[in-house]
Parts: C-alpha cells; sequence; structure tokens
C-alpha cells in the first residue's frame, strides 16, 4: 500500500499524518472532478485531500486521473492504486429533488455520507454538517445493510439534511484546478510558508 507522510497538509489541523493517498471521481450536477481521498491509518479517520489557502483550505480538483497521478508523482507521493473510484452525486441529486416519489440509490447515497463527511474534515469544515447523533447512527446502519426503507420518518430527515448540506459543502467549497506541483514547506507549526 503506498503510503505519504502529509506533513505539508494542514486539513484538520492533521500535520504529519500517514495513509493511503487515492484517487477518487466525484459526477455532480453542479461540479464533477477527481480529488484526492486519504485513506486513515489505525485510528484516524479518512478525508479528502485540502491544501491551504488565503482564507480557507482548497480541494486539489483534477479532470482526470491521470492528471492527479502527474499532481501526485510530482510531489513524491504515489497513489495506492491506478483505478479511480467514482462517487454517481447525480443519482444522489435527483433522489434529493424528490425524495418521496424516488427510490433512495442507497449504494450512491452511502458512498455520499462517507464522501461529505470526508471532505468536511478535510476542509476543516465539520462544522458545515448537520451534528450527528443516534439517528443519524442507526439511519446508517440500515443505510449499511441495505434497509433505507426501514428508516423512520426521523432518520429519513436526519439523511436528507446531513446529505443536502454535503452536496451544498461540495458545490461551494474552493477549489484549485489542476494545481502546481511544488511543494511547499511550512513553518513547524504555524502553517506559514517558508519556501521551496
Amino acid at each position: 500500500m503506498a503510503e505519504i507522510e502529509m506533513a505539508d497538509v494542514f486539513a484538520a489541523g492533521r500535520r504529519g499524518r500517514r495513509g493511503s493517498l487515492h484517487a477518487y471521481r466525484v459526477r455532480g450536477l453542479g461540479r464533477s472532478a477527481v480529488v484526492l481521498w486519504i485513506g486513515g491509518e489505525g485510528d484516524e479517520l479518512d478525508q479528502v485531500l485540502a491544501l491551504p489557502g488565503a482564507d480557507r483550505c482548497q480541494v486539489p480538483a483534477f479532470r482526470t486521473v491521470r492528471q492527479a497521478r502527474v499532481y501526485v508523482s510530482r510531489r513524491g507521493w504515489r497513489l495506492a492504486t491506478a483505478e479511480a473510484n467514482t462517487l454517481e452525486l447525480t443519482r444522489v441529486q435527483h433522489w434529493l429533488e424528490d425524495p418521496v416519489r424516488r427510490r433512495v440509490p442507497s449504494g450512491a447515497v452511502l458512498e455520499a455520507w462517507n464522501f461529505v463527511e470526508d471532505l468536511a474534515r478535510g476542509l476543516g469544515e465539520v462544522h458545515r454538517l448537520p451534528q450527528q447523533s443516534a439517528v443519524h447512527n442507526s439511519a446508517y446502519e440500515k443505510l449499511f445493510g441495505g434497509e433505507c426503507a426501514a428508516w423512520t420518518p426521523a432518520e429519513q430527515r436526519a439523511v436528507l439534511e446531513l446529505i443536502t448540506a454535503g452536496v451544498e459543502l461540495w458545490n461551494s467549497c474552493p477549489v484549485i484546478v489542476k494545481p502546481p506541483s511544488s511543494v511547499v514547506l511550512f513553518d513547524s507549526g504555524r502553517g506559514v510558508p517558508r519556501g521551496l
């Protein structure tokens, strides 16, 4: 498994974390891109790669997996696999437009739930998602088990609220399209660039 040292990634304050790096394609109605996803090691949580920006963290976004692979390679990292998984966010967005009449695309909703949590963590913006409770946990377990038809009204509301907020986060988060591949070093712990 390819591992990277994320010393220059300040997303969610996780300096120095290690994990496997993956290209992940997100196809949505408002925004589609290939992003980089970091699989957490041990008890560390997964997150979408985000780099420090002027005001907020920014997600490197690519049109193709090849562009992402070149970016990663030039930074001295490696992708864990040559392939990229795809989140069909469009299916989720169509469901969100009329959740009463449309069947829940359970696999896509489960992937979207995981993605928006990882995105929020990477951006350091978990506050933009609803705080999760026992209702969310129960809804997630049913979704994971393919039993979303058994959601209570409260569970369905919780899922709709979370996924809607997550889609909004994805569509509005700052991105860097085809970011430069140079590595910037940061002063110890203060997040201040100190040169190339």
